[in-house]
Formats: C-alpha cells, sequence, structure tokens
C-alpha cells in the first residue's frame, strides 16, 4: 500500500514508491488482521487504521479466489503438527506441585533471577526423572515447564487482571536516559527502559562512505544507515559473537524505516549517517529502545532532524472473546502472548509499525485499541526524552569532521582530478582533507581541521576559478624569455610578463630582475582577442603604493 497525492495506491510501482508517504504491507484473513509492516511519514493513528481497512478490503477478493482454487482442487487441509510432543503423564504428575511455585519464581522483579530460579526448578525435576527411570529427563521437564509457565502467565494476566511484574496495564517501566556519554564519538546516548538498555553510536561520514545498494530496482546510494547488534551477554547469556542474523537485520531495518522520515535531505546536511546500536540488556523491545537511543543519539550529534522518535511495544493476551491489552511487554509477556504490536512515531504521528501475532487474526477493535494505548505510551517516552534532549545540537562534535560544498563546471572536473588524479591526491596529500566530486560536479572537502578544510577549499577554489582583469595574483616565474618572462599566476594558467611590465625602469636583461621559481605579485591587466594572458609586476607594484597613499 502507498499513499500519494491524498490517496491510497494498492500495490504501487517503484517510481510511484519514491513519492509515496506510506509503504504498508498487510496480511489479513477475511475476518482480521494477521501481519503489518509499515513505515509512513507521520500518519495519524486514524489515517493508518484507514490504510489498513484500504488493504483488508483489496484482499478479499485473492481470498475468494484462492477458496475458489481449492474447491477445485479438493484437497484436505494439513493438520498442525507439534514440534515437541508432550509427556502427559508427566504434566499431570507435576502441575499441581509447581504451579505456585513457578507463580512465585514469575513474580521476581529481576529477570536474571527468575531465570536462575527456573533453572534450579528444571534441574531437581530432572534429577528426579533420572530417579524414577525416564530415558529423555531434559527434553520431556523442558516441555512441560514450558507449558506449565506459559498457562502460569495467562492465568494471572487474564483471570486475575494483573502482570507478572506488578505494573498496570498501561504503564511503562522505569525510563532513564542520557546523550553524549561517550566523549570521543560524533554522537552518542544511552537509553533504558526498566531491563532494557541501547548505547546508541551516532557517526558522521563524507561521500564516500555511502552505501552502494545493488537491488532489484536498480542501483543507488544510502546515505543513513543504523545497524542493531544484540550480543549474548545482554540476555545473560555466553557464546561465540558471530555475523547479524535475522533478528539482528530485523530490528535494524525497522529502525531505520522509524527515524527515516524525519531525517535531513542530502542538501540540508551533507553527511553520510551511520547509527549503531549496542543492546546492553535485553527484557522486552530492544528495536523500540534503539529507535529511542538513536533519535537522541541523532541530536547529540547536532543532526538537523525534524523531530524526535520514540516507540513503543504493544502486547496481547486473547481467550475467546475476552482479552487484554499491554503496554510496554516485557520478555515473558512477549514470549507467551499472542501479539507482538511495535508502534514508532513522533508526537505528530506514526513513521514505523510492525505487528505480529500467534492467534488467527486481530479484529479492528483491538487494532484501534491497540493504536491509541501506543500513542498515549509514545507521548510519555517522548516527554521523557524531551527532558534529555529537546532540540537538535546546534554544533556537531569537534572531532566530526566538518564539509564544504563547492560546485564545480562540468568541464571543469577533470582539472581538479589531473591526469591519472594526480591534482586531487596532491590536494588530499597536502591538506589530509578528504575530497568527492560527482558527475554534475557536485564537490564535497571534508576534514575535522578547519585549517586543513580551508586550504583544500582554497586550492580547489584556484583551479575551477577564471581569470579576472584587474585582479591581482600571487604568481611564480615559471620560464625567462628575451622579450620577458612566464608566470603561473592561477594553478594550471600562465602569463606573460613583458619586459616592458617586470619594472618602472628599463630592464636590458630580463634575468637581472626576476628568475625562475621566484614567487612575484602580478596584475592580470589584460586578456587579448586570442585569449592570452598578460601579467604586470609594474602595474601591481604602482596599484599597491596608490592603495597606501590613500
Amino acid at each position: 500500500m502507498g499513499f500519494i497525492d491524498g490517496q491510497f495506491v494498492l500495490n504501487p510501482t517503484f517510481e510511484e514508491m519514491e513519492k509515496s508517504e506510506l509503504d504498508l504491507i498487510i496480511t489479513a484473513n477475511e475476518e482480521d488482521v494477521i501481519m503489518l509492516e509499515a513505515g509512513a511519514n507521520q500518519f495519524t493513528e486514524e489515517k493508518m487504521i484507514e490504510a489498513i481497512r484500504f488493504g483488508h478490503e483489496s484482499i478479499k477478493p485473492l481470498i475468494a479466489l484462492q477458496k475458489q482454487l481449492q474447491k477445485k482442487e479438493g484437497t484436505p487441509k494439513r493438520e498442525d503438527i507439534a514440534q515437541v510432543e508432550l509427556n502427559e503423564e508427566l504434566y499431570s504428575k507435576i502441575k499441581d506441585k509447581v504451579s505456585e511455585r513457578l507463580k512465585k519464581i514469575l513474580a521476581m522483579p529481576d529477570k536474571q533471577q527468575r531465570m536462575e530460579a527456573l533453572d534450579v526448578l528444571n534441574n531437581e525435576l530432572v534429577e528426579k526423572e533420572i530417579e524414577e527411570g525416564n530415558e529423555s529427563p531434559e527434553l520431556d521437564v523442558k516441555t512441560v515447564i514450558g507449558k506449565l509457565e506459559k498457562e502460569v502467565v495467562r492465568e494471572i494476566i487474564l483471570m486475575s487482571k494483573k502482570r507478572v511484574d506488578g505494573r498496570g496495564f498501561e504503564e511503562i517501566r522505569a525510563l532513564s536516559s542520557e546523550v553524549n556519554p561517550l566523549p570521543r564519538t560524533h554522537g552518542s546516548a544511552l537509553f533504558t527502559r526498566g531491563e532494557t538498555q541501547a548505547l546508541a553510536v551516532t557517526t558522521l561520514g563524507t561521500g564516500s562512505d555511502e552505501q552502494i545498494i545493488d537491488a532489484l530496482e536498480g542501483e543507488s546510494k544510502r546515505t543513513f544507515m543504523l545497524h542493531y547488534n544484540f550480543p549474548p551477554f545482554s540476555v545473560g547469556e555466553a557464546k561465540p559473537m558471530r555475523g547479524p542474523g535475522r533478528r539482528e537485520i530485523g530490528h535494524g531495518a525497522l529502525a531505520a524505516k522509524a527515524l527515516r522520515p524525519v531525517m535531513p535531505s542530502s542538501e540540508e546536511f551533507p553527511y553520510t549517517i551511520r547509527i549503531v546500536s549496542e543492546i546492553l540488556e535485553s527484557n522486552g523491545s530492544s528495536s523500540m529502545a534503539t529507535v529511542c537511543a538513536s533519535s537522541m543519539a541523532l541530536m547529540g550529534g547536532g543532526v538537523p532532524v525534524k523531530a524526535a522518535v520514540g516507540g513503543i511495544a504493544m502486547g496481547l493476551l486473547k481467550e475467546g472473546d475476552d482479552y487484554v491489552l499491554l503496554t510496554d511487554i516485557a520478555g515473558v509477556e512477549d514470549h507467551y502472548g499472542d501479539m507482538d504490536f511495535k508502534v514508532a512515531g513522533t508526537e505528530k504521528g506514526i513513521t514505523a509499525v510492525q505487528m505480529d501475532i500467534k492467534i488467527k487474526g486481530v479484529n479492528y477493535d483491538i487494532l484501534c485499541e491497540g493504536f491509541e494505548s501506543a500513542r498515549k505510551a509514545r507521548l510519555k517516552i517522548l516527554e521523557h526524552m524531551s527532558k534529555t534532549v529537546k532540540e537538535p545540537f546546534e554544533e556537531i562534535s569537534a572531532t566530526a569532521p566538518r564539509i564544504v560544498t563547492l560546485m564545480v563546471h562540468v568541464d571543469k572536473i577533470r582539472e581538479v582530478i589531473g591526469p591519472g588524479g594526480k591534482v586531487i591526491r596532491k590536494i588530499i596529500a597536502e591538506t589530509g582533507s578528504d575530497i568527492n566530486i560527482d558527475d554534475d560536479g557536485t564537490c564535497q572537502v571534508a576534514s575535522a581541521d578547519k585549517e586543513s578544510l580551508e586550504s583544500a577549499v582554497q586550492m580547489i577554489k584556484d583551479i575551477i576559478a577564471e581569470p579576472e582583469a584587474g585582479k591581482v595574483y600571487q604568481g611564480k616565474i615559471t620560464k625567462l624569455m628575451a622579450f620577458g618572462a612566464f608566470c603561473e599566476f592561477m594553478p594550471g594558467k600562465e602569463g606573460l610578463i613583458h619586459v616592458s611590465e617586470l619594472s618602472r625602469e628599463y630592464v636590458k636583461d630580463v634575468s637581472s630582475v626576476v628568475k625562475e621559481g621566484d614567487a612575484v605579485e602580478v596584475i592580470l591587466f589584460e586578456i587579448d582577442s586570442q585569449g592570452r594572458n598578460n601579467l604586470s609586476i609594474k602595474r601591481a607594484q604602482e596599484l599597491k603604493e596608490a592603495k597606501e597613499a590613500e
């Protein structure tokens, strides 16, 4: 689904999506919604529901077509097969014995304590089963405990109308945040919500740091990247650190989607921006913590974002017509619940949505209530974030590169680059600056050192500048002739200083006045009809004396 010029568009093309304010993917059955994935330009909750309804109606003819095919084919529906078979005898034997103990364990406020207590219970049951001759006690006990834990969690929430950790259904866990805790980075932020903590780091780069994307729709360049890391220690595990998996890629993509609508254009902020989110602790919705931390890290880095972005994860437990919506779900509520519904956005509206469920579907009453609860929670989180950092910093970090953008005429590009890149390499070597030139003549010069940046910019300006009659230049004598001397007064540009223009005195021998390599101040007093540059030392001296006399 797209939204272009005020109209919803079904299955938009790649070209249409470039103009769209919405990128929505929806999966549904005839009655209910099953899955949502969306990026939006600060959509209101009402407009997002309207988009979902539009997409849902468009799905129904496809479902009717599938039913026709199913009826024609006549193949019966396949039965679900459980991956792990439950030991019913063991389940019946230990259910009453451990249910109350499980309730006490799950009520522990600290996640690590709960995990350790569950391990103790699990080991006790395994040892007892070994004594009684069970051939596969570890698998049987783990399966039974998992089922019992799910039943206890759902019973506490649905029957007792309480959450496992004692919170109210719309209550957000304790929040804390800090901007720029890392002094050497270009921008950073630490965001903590309960036992979930994300450290986001912003790095500002140049055009050479852009990511080249080779996709089905063609090659493109990306100036904004967000990478999400989920180290094992964040959930109390010790195992090898490997490359990004499905979780890391998916969570990073969702957080990037949430932030993209508020990012400045390349014209407004000519930097390549990379954010890395390190999850230091995880107990529910680290992707939304990443959104919050990344938003503050951008502001701390001086990136002129349009607004702050916050995110929240909603949960659902449903039995028949009875259901409970949970704000800011913890890990156990996500694991044993029926829905994971993430909503990110600004004060104005939604920028990203992701919903997956474990039940048949979610109706519109639940969706509307979920969006409204998520909006209230998001505003509370944004209010907390604004107390830490309200606006983007006016100045970027002293360690970040400064970028100056120049427009070089297309005909001058090869002069800046030089044969085999000789000229541009020389500028980079002498100044230590980073230089990138696009085919359209856009030239970016970057350096963390102000003097180096100014020096590189001036060198490029000197190359692309056109000679101006009446202007004084600092030149260098390149060749002596009987009738005068040739002088390089601009990079790659020479002019003749006629013997009569070398001095106010009569000059018999050119070498008596200047020598090769001498630095001289000259004035370009004429560009003749053949394009030759005529220079004068004498007139430059006269002009200087006249100004001093004033």
